[in-house]
Parts: structure tokens; C-alpha cells; sequence
């Protein structure tokens, strides 16, 4: 995905692999597996660019491997919470999150409690504690709500131990740092604590516990209250955790309506921003609620518009890739997410030359980090810019966006970014001259593979041999063929027509030379790339699938990918593999050689409907469904394991996987799109369908607030046998909805 990936532990400075070493520039940032995250099942909230991760009592449990606690622009402020009454954990019942994600709600009851005699004093199930949380702007708020259901008084201690370690993001994944800041001495007042480190990067970090009522003890690290509830009564225990000393000035108890208020009413504009979805299918509508949330959820307000942060819990960070990828995918029914990812990465776009940023005059944004160990260059992602595909891509996402929006003045504002991100493809993505973009760092504390799949050994030769760069990917030279295309309809709209037939020259030629290069008779598809020596890659690949997205492919080979793909080496029943099951690197527990991202078939999806195998991509919706089916609130993970799929069993949990991640809860919302081959023509106020299609679970689909221009509509989808009917519900201004069979 990004820029960690599982890769082999090694020993010392060095490793070896495949007889060749690896250093440790090229290990340094990967997560190891030593817990599945699938069986934490950890509980997310997520508000700006604060994030927590709790288990499912509510707790934040430290130890080796634990990702659990609250976090803060990639630094852990919370690191341990642990919740008792008379000294004991709790009986879980039940822990949910609300459908919108703005709360957690953990329903909890006190086991048998024994008495100095040995026997049962009270007996469980009698007392109950429900923990309602949720994050706003940089704080935590929390509320223990504690019920007697016992016919007579009952006094109980309920006691929280909590700590702060102020880890970095990347030490809590692996990294291990010799050096560290230094933490002051606790502050403790009646009913708060002040905990702060002070790093290296000479910032002053701060956790700030403040407790309502007055705990009848507090220290630095346990605030206990002894609770006294009659029966059938209850009372409440507050507690506001912020990630920076924080002033009280109102009551706590007020302090958390109020801000659960706004933090709800935040939630619901952004999901009311964009067209709605509803289906005949009551396990979709709850997939699709899930898809839109965690969108929601994962959006930071910026001052350029929503940017969706990559994923939960290493990814909780601006991403140029991830963020354009999630854009184009929910673009047909939110743009304004995709206007704030432009805004943003124009304006953070490469200026100078800086190796150790990977970065080059146009270039856009691989990645941002805020934490110590990136302020102090420990790790080189402050401003990355390693990854070789976000450029195209953003120009890609200009032209998409224009044709989904006509929104030429907002465009105009970032023209000179696009005039410079196409400068970047000229003079510093074509390495070589030969007139494909390839990748080779600038720095040996980068990332070695720049492409979506940048795992060390994802890019390889038929023999399993690592490929050695500078590497032209297939998938790349579909999105510069994108970017130029974008620039032929970007410049004819400003009026400037001979750049406009300058970027459609380049496009076509480009498909030409692609084809003669990439494109293996054997393999039946495109090789997945091209190394240093321009010897192609001959791996059957899911890449090949970015290429019929973006129309790069002839159409004679079409159907040869499509048969590839949806063969049974690639697709796995659940979705098309990152690599075919017959390469000599295929492994189904892997990263990226085996793998199936939904986000990856998603965009596959997408080419099989450009070009007209509506069906195909109704069969990578239904396996992707059927897979979401089986995954803990309905939600679409990063990746899944790639074994073939079994009757009557779910797919294999890869044990790393974040969850909630933005391009894979885009996929479902982008396979609609896919399935309906829907499609705007702004101008001529014209919503289009393509040989529309819906999977065989959706005997119905109805979208609303489908906007155009000022414009907006209802429509109604039905199947009738292999057909789908179209039928306008109602229109709000001007639009014409096109069937095209």
C-alpha cells in the first residue's frame, strides 16, 4: 500500500534472501507480524488527526506488539487504560460501534465477587457498566455509566490504570530507537494529570486525565472511585483524556454532551455531502453505510477541504496515492473529497531537488509524518515523496474531476501545479529517455519498489529473480497515459488547443510503444514491467487491470486480459490476486504476491467496464461482497489472503491488515459505478449508463442526490433477468439520465 509492508526479519546489519542481501535501509520499515490484528478485532475511532485503538472491553492493554492506545499526530499520548470494579476485570457483553462511527459503546458486568469466606459475596450479571467514548478534535471523552441491578445498596471501587510511553508511530511498529526524550515528572491534582515527554526534536508532548466527580485517589498512573449505587439506580464517572494540557471551563459532564453533540452533527453533514445508496439487499445497505462511515470517519478537515487519511493503524496520515486512489473511487458521488485532495497536494507539491525526501521540482506527495523520529530524519517520511505513480495520478484525478464537475475555475488555482506535475513525467519520471516513466530512489533510506506494490520483493522476473531498476511498471504507464489524456481535456477547456493536441499525440503514441513492450502472447496480458535492461517482468499480474482503467490497452487485447484475470490462477473466487497463483513467487499469506486488495479490484473492476465486460465486474462486486460479509462490521479490510474460495467459509484474514482503510472502503461504492457503467457529461447536463448490470445479490438499487452541475436526481435500478431497468424517481433542476445498450 504505502510504505510498510511486511518483509523477512533479519539478523544484524544484513539479511539474505534469494542470494541476494538485503541492507538495512530496505527492512526498516516493515510491521511484524508477532500479532493478528483480525484477532484484536480492535475498536477505531478516529477525529483530525488524532486516532485510538482499543479492544473490545474498552481497554487499552500495553505490551510488546500492542498497537492499542490513543495517538496524536503519529506519536501514542495513551498507552495503557485498564478498567476494573473491586480490583477485577469486567464481563464483556456486547461492544459496538454506532453505524456513523462517531461513538463506542462498551456494555460490561461484574463478575461473582468473593467474600472473605471464599464464597460468592455478589453474584455476576448484578452490576452494570456501559463505557460510551468518543474522539473530538484532540481529546478523548469518556463516560462510565455504573447501574445497580441488585435489590440492595451496593458500594464498588472502580478503578483505571492508565499510562502514557509518547512511542513513536514506527517504534510501536517494529523500529527500535537507541536513543529517546525524556519524560518529565508527573503533575497530579485532585482530579487531574499532567504526564509530558520532552522529545529530542526538543517538542514538548502532553497528555492531560481530567476526572469527574473527584476520584477518591488519584496518582500518577490509577485514579480509583469508590462508588456507592442503590438499587435500581446509577450514577456516572467522566473522564477527558487531550493530547495537550487542556483548560476546563465547563463541568466535564457538560463538556461531553457538547462535544458529542458537535461531533455527531460533524459526522452527519459529511455523510449528507454526496449521493446516497439504498438496496433490496439489507446486508449491502449495511456494507455501504460501513463504506460511506469510515470514508467519513477517516476525512480530516483541512484548509483546502476533506483529505482521507490512508488507514487505521499505521496509515493515519496524509498519503498522495491512497488519497487520489479513494478520490477517483467515490468520486461519482462526493467530489468535493476529490477538490480537497488536489488543494492539498498542489500545495505541498515538490519545489527543489531533495534526496533525501525522494523529492524533484513537480513532484507530488507520497506520505507526511508529524512524529519525533521523522522530525529528526530517523525515518525520511516528514515530506516523502518515494513513490513514482501519486504524479500521474493527480493529474489524472484533475481531469477526472473536471469531467465530473466542469469546476474549471477551481482548477485554473492549481493549472501551474498540473503544468508542473506534467514536467516531472518529462524531465525527471522518464529516467532514460525511452520514453516510459521509471523509478530508482534518490536515497537507500527510501522505499525500493515505489509503485502501490512496494514490498522488496513484488516486482520480479519469471524465475523469482528481484527485478533490478530503474523499474518501468505496467500500472505507471497507464496513469501517465491517463495524466495525458487529463491534459488534452484540461487545456482544451482553458482554450489552449495546441497543448490540448500536443498531451493526445503523446497518449496515442504511448499506447502504441506500451503495447509493442509490454504486451506477452504467451502470458495472454502485460508483462509486469519492465527492469533496468528493459527485459520485461513476465509475471501474470492484477496490474494489468490499471491499464485497462485508464484505457492504455488496445482493444484487441482486451478480452485477453479479461480472460487472465478471471482465470483461476487470478481470481481467487473472492477477488483477482495480486499475482497469479502459477508465478514462482505466489504466496497467498503475502503482502503483495498473492494477496487480494479490494481497492486493486475495484480499480480492476473499472477497466472491464470501460471496455464492456459489465458481467466481469459484476463478479468481482459479488466476491468482494461476499467477502465483507464475513469481516467484523461489514468492513472491507486493507487485504485479505489470497487462498482459493471454500463453500460455507469466509476468506483468509491477513493478521496486519488496517482496518478501517479509505481505498478499501471506496471499493464497494466504486463497484457500483463499475457494475452501473455510470458516467457524466456536465456540459450537456447528461447522467449516462453503459450497458448497465447488477451483481445477482441486488434485485434492486436506488441512488439519490446523484447531483449534476446544479442539478440532481433519484434513480432506480431493477433487474429483470440479465437486464437492468433504469427509471428517473425524480430530478431537482435540469439533467438527462442516457441508457446505453
Amino acid at each position: 500500500m504505502s510504505l510498510s509492508q511486511p518483509q523477512p526479519e533479519t539478523t544484524g546489519i544484513e539479511g539474505i534472501e534469494g542470494g541476494q542481501a538485503l541492507s538495512k535501509a530496505q527492512t526498516q520499515f516493515f510491521i511484524p507480524a508477532t500479532a493478528s490484528l483480525h484477532e484484536r478485532r480492535p475498536r477505531t475511532l478516529k477525529h483530525g488527526d488524532s486516532f485510538a485503538v482499543f479492544d473490545h472491553s474498552g481497554d487499552a492493554i500495553s505490551g510488546p506488539g500492542s498497537p492499542e492506545g490513543l495517538y496524536h499526530r503519529d506519536t501514542r499520548h495513551l498507552s495503557h487504560l485498564y478498567l476494573t470494579i473491586n480490583g477485577m476485570r469486567p464481563i464483556l457483553l456486547s461492544s459496538a460501534l454506532r453505524d456513523d462511527n462517531a461513538m463506542l459503546t462498551c456494555d460490561l458486568a461484574n463478575p461473582d465477587f468473593i467474600g472473605d469466606d471464599g464464597r460468592v459475596a455478589v453474584e455476576h450479571d448484578l452490576i452494570h457498566l456501559r463505557r460510551t467514548r468518543f474522539l473530538w478534535k484532540d481529546g478523548l471523552y469518556e463516560r462510565i455509566t455504573i447501574r445497580n441491578f441488585d435489590t440492595e445498596t451496593r458500594t464498588v471501587t472502580v478503578n483505571l490504570g492508565f499510562a502514557a510511553d509518547f512511542a513513536d508511530l514506527f517504534e510501536i511498529r517494529g523500529m527500535v530507537r537507541l536513543r529517546r526524550g525524556t519524560m518529565d515528572d508527573p503533575q497530579v491534582g485532585a482530579a487531574d494529570v499532567l504526564l509530558r515527554y520532552r522529545g529530542r526534536d526538543e517538542r514538548e508532548r502532553e497528555t492531560h486525565l481530567h476526572f469527574a466527580p473527584v476520584p477518591t485517589a488519584l496518582t500518577e498512573s490509577n485514579a480509583r472511585f469508590d462508588v456507592t449505587v442503590p438499587p435500581g439506580e446509577s450514577c456516572a464517572l467522566f473522564i477527558r483524556i487531550c493530547c495537550q494540557q487542556a483548560q476546563a471551563h465547563d463541568p466535564l459532564p457538560k463538556q461531553f454532551l457538547k462535544s458529542l453533540r458537535e461531533a455527531m452533527q460533524t459526522l452527519r453533514l459529511a455523510r449528507k455531502r454526496g449521493a446516497s445508496i439504498h438496496s433490496s439487499n439489507d446486508l449491502f445497505n449495511e456494507v455501504a453505510r460501513r463504506s460511506v462511515a469510515d470514508i467519513s470517519m477517516l476525512s480530516t478537515d483541512t484548509e483546502y477541504g476533506p483529505y482521507p487519511y490512508a488507514g487505521i493503524p499505521w496509515f493515519s496520515t496524509i498519503f498522495g496515492r491512497d488519497a487520489i486512489i479513494t478520490a477517483l473511487e467515490i468520486l461519482w458521488m462526493d467530489p468535493a473529497v476529490s477538490r480537497g485532495v488536489l488543494g492539498y497536494l498542489a500545495a505541498h507539491q515538490a519545489i527543489d531537488f531533495d534526496p533525501a525526501a525522494d523529492a524533484e521540482p513537480g513532484k507530488i506527495l507520497h506520505e507526511v509524518r508529524h512524529g519525533e523520529m521523522a522530525e529528526l530524519g530517523e525515518v525520511p517520511f516528514r515530506h516523502y515523496y518515494g513513490s513514482i505513480d501519486s504524479t500521474p495520478l493527480f493529474v489524472m484525478l484533475a481531469g477526472a474531476y473536471l469531467q465530473r464537475t466542469s469546476d474549471i475555475g477551481f482548477l485554473t488555482t492549481i493549472l501551474p501545479n498540473i503544468d508542473a506535475a506534467l514536467g516531472w513525467i518529462d524531465n525527471h519520471g522518464d529516467r532514460d529517455g525511452d520514453g516510459f516513466v521509471e523509478y530508482g530512489r534518490l536515497t537507500d533510506q527510501g522505499l525500493q519498489n515505489q509503485g502501490w506494490k512496494d514490498s522488496h520483493d513484488s516486482i520480479f522476473h519469471a524465475d523469482g529473480a528481484i527485478a533490478r531498476g530503474p523499474i518501468a511498471l505496467a500500472e505507471v504507464q497507464a496513469y501517465v497515459f491517463g495524466a495525458w489524456q487529463a491534459a488534452d481535456a484540461l487545456f482544451t477547456a482553458i482554450g489552449n488547443p495546441g497543448r490540448a493536441a500536443h498531451y493526445r499525440e503523446r497518449a496515442q503514441q504511448l499506447r502504441d510503444r506500451f503495447d509493442a513492450a509490454f504486451f506477452d502472447e504467451a502470458l495472454g496480458t502485460y508483462a509486469l514491467a519492465l527492469d533496468g535492461e528493459k527485459r520485461p517482468c513476465r509475471v501474470r499480474s492484477s496490474n494489468a487491470g490499471h491499464v485497462l482503467y485508464t484505457g492504455l490497452a488496445l482493444e484487441k487485447r482486451a478480452d485477453a486480459v479479461v480472460r487472465t484475470l478471471m482465470g483461476p490462477a487470478s481470481f481467487s473466487g473472492w477477488g483477482v490476486r495480486t499475482i497469479a497463483s502459477t508465478e514462482k513467487r505466489y504466496n497467498p499469506m503475502s503482502y503483495h504476491n498473492g494477496s487480494i486488495w479490494p481497492h486493486d479490484n475495484a480499480i480492476i473492476a473499472g477497466g472491464f467496464s470501460r471496455y464492456g465486460y459489465q458481467r466481469e465486474a459484476a463478479q468481482i462486486f459479488e466476491g468482494l461482497f461476499a467477502a465483507a460479509t464475513y469481516v467484523d462490521m461489514m468492513r472491507l479490510p486493507e487485504l485479505f489472503c489470497g487462498f482459493p474460495r471454500r463453500r460455507s467459509q469466509g476468506p483468509t484474514f491477513y493478521p496486519v491488515a488496517c482496518s478501517p482503510q479509505a481505498w478499501s472502503a471506496a471499493a464497494p461504492l466504486a463497484l457500483i459505478q463499475s457494475s452501473l457503467g455510470l458516467g457524466f457529461d456536465v456540459a450537456s447536463a447528461q447522467i449516462s449508463f453503459q450497458e448497465p448490470t447488477l451483481p445477482h445479490f441486488l434485485d434492486s438499487l436506488t441512488i439519490r442526490h446523484l447531483g449534476i452541475g446544479a442539478a440532481s436526481v433519484d434513480i432506480a435500478f431493477d433487474r429483470r433477468g440479465d437486464k437492468v431497468v433504469v427509471k428517473p424517481l425524480d430530478r431537482r433542476g435540469h439533467a438527462r439520465i442516457v441508457t446505453i445498450a
